[in-house]
């Protein structure tokens, strides 16, 4: 039985084969990447990834009011605002009220998204839909977090900081958001709030790695 002999490539047909293969690795890995980003895509679109259970929050929305709940519908979001409510020794539910006690007094336009106490608890004044009257010039696409301190000095106390470690982490999960879109009040203004934060600037950056560790061992 007769056999074929196989014919030799020629140089050109080899570097044609080369070419093409190297052509097919390069579209392999550019679908690879364009299905990671348009998944990434999505997830920032619908503002949901889901990184860490939520904590537990107690709902409290403040009645719609000029004064401290206008009502006005918060686009998409881009950041997270820390704040300190300045009032030593208070409590959540004490600036929750505080905040509703506005659409009377009409003593100042103030709120925030949420309160978070001395023992850790959090309470939800508005609705992440909607602005809150905290962060000035970044109140249409961020949301604000006051969190309660015990004095002056603004320093709070491992439940309160706990409970803020929890809630931006899983805020940064929930609107596709990281740690270097989460700001204090005086990166927007230059205010001194976060009273504790802007003195210690260090502590910031703990917090903020925190918050990353946070994510890194309980994302889904």
């Amino acid at each position: 039985m007769a056999y074929k002999r196989r014919r030799k490539l020629t140089k050109k047909q080899k570097r044609k084969m080369i070419l093409e293969g190297v052509i097919l690795f390069l579209a392999f890995v550019g679908a690879v990447t364009l299905l990671s980003m348009t998944v990434n895509g999505v997830k920032r679109l619908f503002g949901k990834t889901g990184a860490v259970d939520a904590p537990q929050i107690d709902e409290q929305l403040l009645t719609v009011n000029e004064y401290s709940r206008p009502g006005i519908a918060l686009g998409k979001i881009n950041g997270i605002v820390v704040h300190y409510t300045a009032n030593p020794g208070t409590g959540a539910q004490a600036n929750r009220n505080y905040f509703e006690g506005l659409k009377d007094s009409h003593e100042t336009k103030v709120s925030s998204h949420f309160v978070i106490g001395l023992n850790g608890e959090i309470i939800q004044c508005i609705p992440t839909t909607e602005i809150a009257y905290a962060s000035n010039d970044r109140n249409a696409d961020t949301i604000a977090i006051e969190y309660c301190h015990p004095d002056s000095t603004g320093a709070f106390n491992q439940s309160t900081y706990d409970s803020l470690v929890h809630l931006t982490a899983w805020l940064c999960g929930e609107y596709g958001l990281t740690t270097e879109d989460v700001i204090r009040h005086y990166d927007v203004t230059g205010k001194d709030c976060p009273k504790y934060y802007v003195e210690h600037p260090e502590a910031w950056e703990r917090f903020l790695a925190d918050v990353d560790a946070y994510m890194e061992q309980n994302g889904k």
